[in-house]
């Protein structure tokens, strides 16, 4: 019985000393995660992330309202579905997961400057491509012609024909570069650009029945700004 007792309270001791052990293995652990997270990689990346998300968005409504006034304006002018905020909720977690795990990933910094700069390019590229175009722009493919609808060419659209899909697929492609998320990055290059491939022959047919022969040679001349879009 002695032995028993003794076994048991050993047993039991052992079973004490690994649960203490295990909580405060898991304590350190967390506390790392954390200090990854906020650590100056962290806190930098993640700003500029948001920031630049902020910047775009805004903007993006503000100049409907300034370029279509605001009584045609709705809040699917801010650009933001589910399936773009899903997309954006999975990079921010591929983040975090990789920041705790492997945090040197994120120390490349000229990486993490180069996607910033691609963001800051896209910006530029769209939001120039949308005063330019005035009027003539909208964020909905039109299938009737409006009067005010006119074939734009001078400015960045004598580089390419859609500079505002162009600079969109740099910008949200430069968000992944610059959190130096590998799996995000290459995620958003595909589908973005699939859906500007599906998209741009869409809207050229209606642009063609729009300004006829006249599209046609501006078409044959500039290319469309998206890679291996014709």
């Amino acid at each position: 019985m002695m032995f028993l007792d003794l076994l048991s309270k050993t047993v039991f001791l052992t079973e004490k000393v690994c649960l203490r052990v295990f909580v405060q293995v898991c304590d350190k652990s967390c506390k790392e995660s954390m200090t990854e997270i906020f650590s100056e990689t962290g806190v930098r990346q993640l700003t500029q992330m948001f920031l630049a998300i902020i910047l775009f968005h805004t903007s993006e409504y503000i100049l409907a309202i300034v370029i279509h006034g605001p009584s045609r304006v709705t809040l699917s002018s801010l650009l933001i579905t589910k399936h773009y905020a899903l997309a954006m909720l999975v990079s921010v977690l591929e983040y975090l997961v990789e920041i705790v795990l492997f945090p040197g990933m994120k120390q490349h910094w000229w990486i993490s400057n180069f996607g910033l700069l691609m963001i800051v390019l896209g910006e530029i590229i769209r939001k120039t491509a949308i005063i330019t175009a005035g009027r003539s722009f909208t964020h909905l493919i039109k299938i009737r012609r409006e009067e005010h609808h006119r074939l734009v060419t001078e400015g960045v659209y004598r580089i390419m024909r859609h500079p505002s899909y162009s600079g969109f697929l740099i910008w949200s492609v430069g968000t992944q570069v610059m959190l130096c998320n590998p799996v995000s990055a290459i995620a958003f290059a595909v589908v973005v650009w699939r859906f500007f491939a599906q998209r741009i022959p869409y809207e050229e047919h209606y642009l063609k029945q729009f300004f006829g022969t006249e599209y046609v040679d501006y078409a044959q001349r500039v290319p469309s700004g998206v890679p291996f879009v014709n």
